[in-house]
């Protein structure tokens, strides 16, 4: 029987939760009013109010992760088994107001300052760098897996 990495069921459990999030799902009950009118032969309108509690509560869809409110402080990690060499992106806001995006590369390297942007397109440049690493460590992953599944194939002199 040949040994499984762990790391390789981490990376796996990771991909398939970025790939299906949960919806998180908030109940808000709301109250609906009803009006009722009646006319008797001879009188003007006469209203006749019921306020009735709906009996099934609404149900809104609310993403995972929360919308930043201020561009300042937001922040996203890219993938990856080892904090050594793990992306992080992080939005600071420069004393002139403009955000600038520090890039690093593990804990302890010296940021790759991206910037001045609008607080907007700050958020979109952080997503949008986040998107890619995720697609091209995927894209790494296969390449690896489909490499070592060939060498086990060649070992066993099927090839």
């Amino acid at each position: 029987m040949s040994e499984i990495d762990p790391t390789d069921h981490a990376l796996a459990t990771i991909a398939s939760i970025l790939e299906h999030p949960e919806p998180v799902l908030v109940v808000r009950e709301t109250e609906t009013v009803t009006v009722t009118e009646i006319v008797v032969a001879g009188e003007h309108g006469v209203a006749d109010e019921h306020p009735m509690v709906d009996e099934h509560p609404v149900v809104e869809e609310q993403p995972l992760v929360p919308e930043h409110a201020d561009a300042d402080g937001y922040s996203k990690v890219g993938p990856g088994p080892m904090v050594a060499i793990r992306l992080k992106w992080t939005v600071h806001r420069g004393d002139d107001g403009q955000f600038y995006v520090h890039e690093t590369i593990g804990e302890q390297s010296v940021p790759v300052v991206s910037g001045p942007m609008t607080g907007e397109a700050a958020v979109h440049f952080v997503d949008a760098h986040e998107d890619e690493a995720h697609r091209r460590f995927e894209e790494l992953r296969s390449e690896i897996a489909g490499r070592s599944s060939l060498a086990d194939y060649e070992r066993k002199g099927e090839a």
